[in-house]
């Protein structure tokens, strides 16, 4: 083997080494908050945003299956519970033009320029029934901020979405700690009756989450509303 080869091979081995130690340490580091299974891998891919922008383990809740009155369940993709409010995200990975309304029941993506629509549920709307669900649960929610934060992944690209509801932050991913970050440094810290009731009905979502009876009924009762 000759030095130019010999070169090659260290260099592709200590890059493939990194990767792997790269790998190992993000997913070390995603057990803090989730299991490597839970929801999606943009999801996880957004829990390990968090964390690695600073956000304390302990603050962020993954997965989160609330158990609402008359015993159905919503399940929410991310919370974040920190010094100004709760940050209730919504998750979502399109590729495309995304078009849609505030108000709009259905936004549309668009690919192939125009060639393939397709329509999906507004995600403003999913995550304000997501919040109005939370405040539901807890008397102490009436009076404590809440944001809503839907992050885009994938290759996609808003058009006519001019009009966004005040904390409410439709962004794409790359920007998505940034707004994190303003809504921290822009707002007055909130005043929080009990944060251990907070914690364990968070936690207790959570948990809901690893069970496949629970999630089978979650299922169910979409498909059951879609149809009607």
């Amino acid at each position: 083997m000759n030095s130019n080869a010999k070169i090659f091979l260290i260099t592709f081995s200590l890059f493939l080494i990194a990767i792997i130690y790269q790998y190992i340490k993000d997913r070390k580091l995603l057990e803090t908050v989730t299991k490597s299974h839970r929801g999606t891998r943009t999801e996880r891919l957004m829990v390990l945003k968090l964390l690695k922008s600073g956000i304390p383990h302990q603050t962020i809740f993954h997965d989160l299956y609330l158990k609402k009155r008359g015993g159905n369940y919503c399940q929410i993709d991310l919370v974040v519970a920190t010094k100004v409010g709760i940050i209730v995200f919504e998750i979502k990975k399109f590729n495309g033009w995304i078009f849609g309304l505030e108000n709009q029941t259905n936004w549309t993506q668009v690919l192939s320029y125009g060639k393939q629509k397709y329509h999906f549920y507004n995600p403003i709307l999913q995550n304000n029934k997501h919040i109005l669900d939370l405040k539901n649960q807890l008397a102490q929610f009436q009076n404590i901020p809440f944001y809503s934060v839907i992050v885009f992944f994938g290759d996609c690209s808003f058009r006519n979405l001019d009009f966004v509801p005040n904390n409410t932050f439709l962004v794409k991913s790359t920007r998505a700690i940034k707004v994190v970050k303003e809504i921290l440094e822009q707002n007055e810290p909130t005043t929080y009756v009990s944060k251990s009731e907070i914690v364990n009905l968070f936690q207790s979502a959570a948990l809901n989450g690893e069970s496949d009876e629970i999630k089978s009924a979650h299922i169910e009762n979409i498909k059951r509303n879609f149809r009607y």
